[in-house]
């Protein structure tokens, strides 16, 4: 029995070790690519730059909408996309959508969504006062709720992540009334752009031109051969 126990324990050491440098090697890579990729992405810019944006306000997530809503509200995204000549790299619809179509527009990947997700609840924590007055619940249980794999993001972590990687956040969004988001920090000015589309309180995917949608390979977890 004590045997068993010390594998049991040399076992969980290990993957412990092993989890740790994941964790190191995808931080490493990300500020890499970040670094790579910090450029405005002017190409899908220049198909949207003759509209208008709203003012952004930052929100929690609202009612997500009933199928025969969600279908018509896919429906419009899809014209939209079609109309500007703009295509969606899809990612995993697993509650990290948003963290995940962040990180493909910011390192090329959609697999450093955790590292988005943990800097975004650092920014959150950091800089309460910026973020609070949007969140009608108690602010501490809001952010360690963010803390999560899993939990949606909404536009208040949107703006966490504008200000955090100082980027403008375009969206080409589903609601009937707006096109088009834009989403800027708020203490810098922008140096890069991350294109986003937004199937309204369900969906977030990475913004491309048609025929430009980059080929991701999924990630290989380390005991893969």
């Amino acid at each position: 029995m004590n045997r068993d126990k010390e594998s049991f324990g040399e076992s969980s050491s290990s993957s412990s070790l092993s989890s740790q440098q994941d964790v190191g090697d995808d931080r490493m890579i990300a500020e890499i690519l970040s670094e790579e990729n910090s450029k405005p992405n002017g190409a899908v810019g220049r198909r949207l730059s003759h509209l208008d944006s709203i003012p952004h306000v930052p929100r929690i997530n609202g009612a997500i909408p009933d199928e025969n809503d969600a279908t018509f509200d896919h429906q419009r995204l899809f014209d939209r996309l079609n109309l500007y000549g703009l295509c969606e790299l899809k990612v995993a619809g697993d509650g990290n959508c948003q963290f995940r179509a962040l990180s493909d527009q910011l390192y090329n990947s959609p697999e450093h969504h955790k590292h988005i997700r943990k800097e975004i609840v650092k920014q959150l924590k950091k800089f309460r006062s910026a973020y609070e007055g949007y969140v009608p619940m108690k602010y501490k249980r809001y952010y360690r709720k963010m803390r999560k794999s899993g939990e949606w993001g909404d536009h208040v972590t949107l703006q966490a992540a504008a200000d955090r990687f100082g980027a403008k956040i375009c969206l080409l969004t589903s609601f009937r009334d707006t096109c088009f988001i834009e989403i800027i920090p708020q203490q810098q000015t922008p140096i890069r752009e991350i294109w986003l589309s937004f199937w309204s309180e369900v969906h977030y995917n990475s913004l491309y031109e048609v025929g430009e949608v980059p080929y991701r390979v999924p990630k290989k977890k380390h005991w893969l051969f």
